[in-house]
């Protein structure tokens, strides 16, 4: 198979800019081919074993698989994650998110607190452990799917993360314990589904994704009442959130006592990340 024989196929599913960028990618992880290998045709120089590989990914890419699950990685801050199904597949602009964090309360502080609410895949719990120092870092998800990848991913990276089922609609009483809560929960509403991309509706899960159209700041308010009283004073509360509902949440932040609510745009220029600050 050559490099076009690749791609072209998957321009009728993606377009031809995506179908391109999509091989190379998986030529590069996967196979270790260079922009420069690729164009100068090593492609047909794979071993048979890496042919038939490559065509059982492209197969999974034609169908319409997030190249996320399946090749069973995906980048986060400078670090390889495994991932799959049941798990969010992480996001560049949560990586905006991690380094809010890293510049606040969670570096200030010599040993700081940290709890990661809906971890996931861990990107943002394990991404906190290792890069502020001597930070103590927890995280809560109520999928034992994610739980157990989580895991495993804190395992490989060598990342001192404690994990909990915990749901976060339905919090425990905790009182003056941490630095920080940093929290990416659900956010799309339903009535979004129409303007997704079919990869995403296809294949990851629904609950790490939507709430009701009626509820859209349900994840958030309960996320910001356990942090109210859990956070010790002058503790921060980021968030990811939905753009659309921005304002809505800064008001309610400050309804439910934090002494500040800001916004920052991720690195798109949209308003995607919310931080508090208890009094």
């Amino acid at each position: 198979m050559t490099y076009s024989e690749l791609w072209r196929p998957l321009a009728a599913v993606c377009g031809e800019g995506e179908a391109k960028a999509l091989v190379r990618y998986v030529l590069e992880v996967r196979f270790g081919l260079t922009p420069t290998d690729i164009y100068c045709g090593k492609v047909t120089q794979l071993s048979a074993d890496s042919h038939s590989q490559l065509a059982e990914i492209m197969r999974r890419l034609a169908g319409g698989e997030p190249v996320q699950y399946v090749l069973g990685q995906a980048e986060f801050c400078g670090r390889w994650f495994e991932v799959g199904p049941g798990v969010l597949i992480p996001r560049p602009e949560t990586e905006d998110l991690c380094r809010w964090v890293e510049e606040g309360r969670a570096a200030a502080a010599p040993h700081p607190r940290v709890l990661d609410i809906g971890t996931g895949s861990g990107c943002i719990a394990i991404t906190l452990a290792l890069d502020v120092a001597g930070a103590e870092v927890a995280a809560w998800d109520v999928s034992e799917a994610a739980l157990a990848r989580a895991g495993a991913n804190a395992r490989r990276l060598g990342a001192g993360v404690g994990f909990s089922h915990t749901d976060a609609l339905r919090p425990p009483r905790d009182e003056s314990v941490w630095d920080v809560v940093v929290s990416n929960p659900p956010y799309v509403c339903l009535s979004e589904r129409a303007g997704m991309e079919r990869n995403v509706l296809g294949h990851e899960p629904p609950e790490a994704l939507f709430v009701p159209d009626g509820d859209p700041l349900r994840f958030y308010r309960a996320i910001a009442a356990y942090a109210a009283d859990a956070l010790k004073p002058g503790g921060e509360l980021y968030f990811e959130i939905n753009p659309m509902f921005a304002d809505e949440l800064c008001a309610m932040l400050r309804r439910a006592g934090f002494a500040s609510a800001s916004l920052r745009d991720d690195r798109f220029g949209r308003r995607r990340m919310a931080k508090a600050i208890k009094q």
